[in-house]
């Protein structure tokens, strides 16, 4: 059987991943538990988790070269799945340092420890951000990635640039996964659709920044995981980057009247100036990803963002 290290599989797209593969490999979660968002969230992810034969949970940080290195002498690791990242543009422009020591070192230890071990497949989930500011959707992965807005997306840029050496020194098996917004049941509550419904039933005003004009593709969880999945198993080339989302664009606005009509009630709009590091438009070429990997988004933003309702409804008991 063999076994698969996934840094950060107790968040939201990790825990997803686990629940797909648990039954079928053995899994080896990484994840620091830290504070971004309240870890309890975390460890309800992984509760039944923890209680599966195929599974063992480290709590370290992947910065931590002795600790990643203990946890690959310890195991022997076929596969890589690598989720774990400080997340998030806005923080990341009042905490680079932090941002670069968890994404760029912690990424470069992972690299490491997989060239010493000989592992079989490295999985890099990156993130829209890296394609910058601009206009000219849909975002294809040959487009020049050298200007990113916020130090979160110059993180996932260089990782993308680490993974690519690994590979062409050494003869690692990569895939990097460019993510476009990624929602559904269990998501991160900082992230916009989440923390707008809670708001919103909260009968509090939601801060929309901008005109609400501002577009992303939002791709649900289920399409994601598939995608991630494919690409484990991906081996005919020794290096790709590729999109994953649902290749539409929603406009804010219209996201908001989906989450009201799913929460029947409305909101409060607080309107704030644009911030810095934000990008206009994230909109995915999904060609490569169909192609390579038999990747089929099936969920769009309606019906997505009505099944992520009926889970919030649930999960805080409205």
């Amino acid at each position: 059987m063999n076994t698969y290290l996934i840094t950060g599989a107790a968040g939201f797209i990790g825990s997803h991943l686990v629940n797909k593969l648990i039954n079928d490999v053995k899994i080896i979660c990484v994840d620091d538990f830290n504070d971004f968002y309240s870890p309890d969230i975390k460890r309800k992810n992984i509760e039944n988790h923890l209680k599966h034969p195929n599974y063992k949970l480290y709590e370290n940080d992947i910065a931590d070269y002795k600790a990643i290195e203990k946890i690959f002498n310890e195991n022997k690791i076929t596969h890589v799945v690598h989720l774990a990242a400080r997340a998030g543009v806005r923080p990341s422009l009042s905490e680079p340092l932090l941002y670069s020591k968890t994404n760029i070192t912690g990424t470069l230890n992972l690299l490491e420890q997989s060239r010493k071990h000989n592992i079989q497949k490295f999985v890099f989930g990156s993130s829209s951000s890296v394609y910058g500011s601009r206009k000219d959707g849909p975002f294809n992965e040959e487009m020049k990635i050298d200007k990113p807005i916020s130090p979160y997306a110059a993180t996932k840029a260089a990782g993308e640039q680490f993974c690519y050496t690994y590979s062409h020194l050494y003869g690692l098996n990569i895939v990097c996964l460019r993510f476009f917004t990624v929602y559904g049941p269990g998501q991160r509550p900082d992230l916009a659709i989440h923390k707008f419904s809670k708001l919103i039933m909260e009968g509090k005003s939601i801060p929309v920044f901008g005109d609400g004009t501002t577009k992303r593709d939002y791709t649900y969880i289920d399409d994601i995981i598939q995608g991630v999945v494919a690409s484990i198993s991906y081996n005919n080339s020794p290096f790709e980057i590729i999109n994953l989302g649902e290749s539409r664009e929603v406009e804010l606005s219209y996201l908001i009247d989906l989450i009201e009509k799913a929460l029947d009630k409305k909101a409060n709009i607080d309107r704030q100036p644009l911030q810095p590091g934000d990008v206009p438009i994230t909109y995915a070429n999904i060609d490569k990803a169909k192609k390579l990997l038999g990747y089929k988004p099936s969920t769009d933003i309606e019906d997505g963002i009505s099944k992520f309702v009926d889970w919030f409804k649930s999960y805080y008991k409205f």
